[in-house]
């Protein structure tokens, strides 16, 4: 921010509010509150750290805009940088609307296999969860809110049927857990005083499976909204264009579309 100032940019206080309440505060509930407390012991509280760490904490952390406040803070080549980088192969794969439920599917799955336990009970992937989890999601959600890559009225409409498509398989690794009657990480039953509220290992997956269902569902409206609203300014854009052209231009731009037919 001290940046921006210097390049004459006063960078306002709502964004920057909401990248440390809501975005970092958020980070703060979920890793040293009841989830991150109890990750380790209760199925269900592993599961929705995760989901909250790749969907929830990266959305909110974007509402501070930091994509925007690097652009005003960086000059000369490292914003050239930074353009290059936001421009890449990987930006624009990650930035796609598909991808993000397409990775919460194949990373979801993992809760159905004895994986889970070994991620849960093991401290080192205890702290790789807390630092690579939050960052996959701002890879899939930055790009999509604060590119500025042009898509067409077709790409985003193979998106928005894909989306609707990966709304229904989204839903599948939770169901999965909720229905199965059989502990699927095969994690060894907790030895000790347990307090009397703490659910049995079947309740505690089939609580699993009922929050992971409802925070996968639930992420995938953002997304929808976005290529909504990427959908409206995309057909205002061409409509713009369409109106710019001139009677001769319009002619010649009809006559190749009928040849072509």
């Amino acid at each position: 921010m001290r940046s921006a100032a210097r390049n004459g940019v006063a960078w306002p206080v709502r964004p920057t509010l909401a990248f440390y309440l809501l975005g970092l505060g958020s980070f703060a509930w979920v890793e040293f509150g009841f989830l991150g407390t109890w990750s380790t012991d209760l199925r269900w509280a592993f599961s929705t750290r995760v989901a909250l760490l790749l969907f929830a904490v990266p959305s909110l952390i974007t509402l501070g805009r930091p994509v925007a406040l690097a652009r005003a803070a960086l000059s000369g080549l490292p914003a050239e940088r930074l353009e290059r980088i936001l421009g890449s192969r990987f930006v624009r794969i990650t930035g796609n609307a598909v991808f993000a439920p397409i990775v919460a599917l194949v990373g979801f799955m993992l809760f159905l296999t004895p994986l889970a336990a070994a991620l849960r009970e093991q401290p080192g992937w205890e702290v790789a969860i807390t630092v690579l989890v939050p960052t996959v999601g701002l890879l899939m959600v930055l790009p999509i809110v604060e590119t500025s890559l042009v898509r067409t009225g077709l790409f985003i409409t193979a998106e928005f049927l894909l989306a609707f498509v990966e709304l229904l398989l989204d839903a599948i690794p939770g169901l999965l857990l909720r229905l199965n009657d059989v502990v699927l990480d095969h994690a060894p039953a907790i030895t000790g005083v347990l307090p009397g509220w703490f659910p049995g290992a079947l309740h505690d997956q089939h609580l699993s499976g009922d929050f992971l269902w409802f925070i996968a569902e639930i992420a995938d409206i953002p997304v929808l909204i976005i290529l909504f609203v990427r959908w409206m300014r995309t057909d205002r854009r061409e409509a713009k264009k369409m109106d710019e052209l001139s009677d001769e231009e319009m002619e010649r731009l009809t006559q190749r579309h009928l040849r072509r037919q």
